[in-house]
């Protein structure tokens, strides 16, 4: 086993970043601070705890142009758009600060003569989020936040695909004067964090990542009632009826698909259109997709970068190929995207039709730039379609009839449901999901109810 960490970046396929990874002395330690500094956190005035997260939010907006370099270089997002993710992880850090005094007031129970009664929300302890590669800043935060709010110690341990991430989150909670041990990162290796799940410590994992990770995870922290958050992604479908607005829906949902390259857990990666408009859909949505710019990261042109390494690419061309192989149409000629090149992490986005569920492609969760099309008879036949699926994070339908809609979205197995919108995370709503898509909840005032344990006082007054 390697003791050193090694970030590979996806546009140039060079070293960019080289750590060690924790010994087993330096992670017994930071587990040792975190109960330490715990311990006198949770006894840190709420009013403190969001002064000194509101002036971490500040650090690391400050230091946004750093930050989108290096995420651009790390994971490959077009550098046009990285400084967008450091945005995003401020307004969902303000919006958790905002609404902390109200998610963790005390739940008073009716009057009773003689008594106080009420419902007091404690901290679970320490905290262990695990963290992705594709939204490496606000995914992480979605937790760390509520959980520091609440009264935990956090410890942070990020994919090695972006490790300056969870230093650059830490460097900002160091000048906002955050006390030493409440917040943590350790670089580790996949057995290394198997061990730290097990250890007595940790009393919650936020953990976001593949099905099989988030399996992993639970076995590991079974027998010890352990709290677990698993979001574990989606193949997020999304249907256009015969009276949405094709423009609109065409703008939309060619984005919903291929912004970030696809590598997002809600992004759309199935779309079912009404027989009606699909002819008049797929013109304008091929058209729309040839318009993207494939190229470095880097550059400023780019408006899709490279997959994240060359095996996330593969994997994606071979759904694709053998999609074809199957009946699939493509509509998309790689060879007018000259980046694109067999072996490399640089792909040309591509749309399919003459598609079905037989296909990979149609069930099978994609994480990169490519989207298949169904022509379908009736809304019942899409909401079939839609929860034809072992994943249930987002779903959306575009149209004009939002009562139709709504009657739709009750029928449909998801965690969120969009009426002319997709892939997006509205703070102030729950974040979740269902099926193998994992459990829990983060983001809203509901986020907080993961890392805090109700406690229950019931006091008679005698006197």
């Amino acid at each position: 086993m390697t003791s050193t960490l090694k970030t590979i970046s996806p546009i140039d396929g060079a070293c960019y970043v080289e750590r060690n990874y924790a010994d087993t002395a330096q992670i017994q330690a930071a587990l040792k601070n975190a109960i330490k500094a715990q311990t006198a956190w949770r006894n840190t005035a709420l009013d403190e705890r969001k002064a000194i997260c509101s002036r971490a939010v500040a650090a690391f907006v400050a230091n946004k142009a750093q930050v989108a370099n290096e995420l651009c270089w790390q994971m490959g997002r077009p550098i046009r758009y990285a400084a967008g993710e450091v945005n995003s992880f401020a307004d969902r850090a303000r919006y958790m600060i905002s609404v902390a005094d109200d998610a963790l007031a005390p739940i008073h129970a009716s009057e009773k003569a003689g008594f106080i009664r009420y419902i007091s929300r404690e901290p679970v302890g320490v905290v262990l989020v695990i963290a992705p590669w594709n939204y490496p800043l606000h995914t992480p935060i979605n937790s760390i936040v509520p959980a520091l709010l609440a009264g935990n110690a956090v410890i942070l341990k990020h994919s090695a695909q972006t490790p300056l991430c969870a230093e650059r989150i830490f460097q900002a909670f160091q000048v906002a004067g955050l006390p030493e041990g409440v917040f943590q990162y350790l670089h580790m290796t996949h057995k290394a964090t198997e061990a730290v799940i097990q250890s007595p410590e940790i009393r919650f994992v936020a953990f976001t990542g593949s099905v099989s990770v988030g399996s992993r995870i639970e076995k590991l922290a079974a027998g010890r009632f352990l709290g677990v958050g698993l979001e574990l992604g989606g193949k997020d479908p999304c249907y256009v009826r015969a009276d949405a607005d094709l423009d609109f829906a065409v703008e939309n949902t060619v984005d919903g698909a291929f912004f970030n390259a696809g590598q997002s857990c809600c992004a759309i990666e199935r779309i079912y259109a009404h027989k009606s408009i699909f002819d008049a859909y797929v013109e304008k949505f091929v058209e729309s997709v040839k318009k993207y710019q494939l190229g470095r990261s880097d550059d400023p042109e780019t408006t899709l970068g490279p997959l994240v390494n060359a095996a996330a690419a593969a994997f994606v061309r071979s759904q694709i190929k053998e999609a074809e192989v199957q009946g699939a149409v493509a509509h998309i000629n790689p060879k007018d995207f000259p980046m694109d090149q067999e072996g490399t992490p640089y792909m040309a986005p591509q749309v399919l039709t003459q598609v079905d569920h037989s296909m990979r492609v149609m069930t099978e969760e994609s994480f990169g730039p490519v989207v298949g099309i169904m022509k379908v008879a009736s809304d019942e036949a899409a909401v079939k379609l839609m929860n034809d699926s072992e994943f249930g994070l987002t779903a959306a339908v575009f149209t004009q009839d939002i009562v139709t809609a709504i009657a739709m979205g009750r029928q449909i197995e998801t965690g969120t449901f969009f009426v002319n919108r997709c892939d997006y995370l509205d703070p102030e709503l729950a974040w979740t999901g269902v099926k193998n898509t994992g459990r829990g909840c983060t983001l809203s005032k509901l986020g907080f109810q993961a890392f805090t344990q109700l406690k229950s006082y019931h006091i008679k007054i005698t006197s």
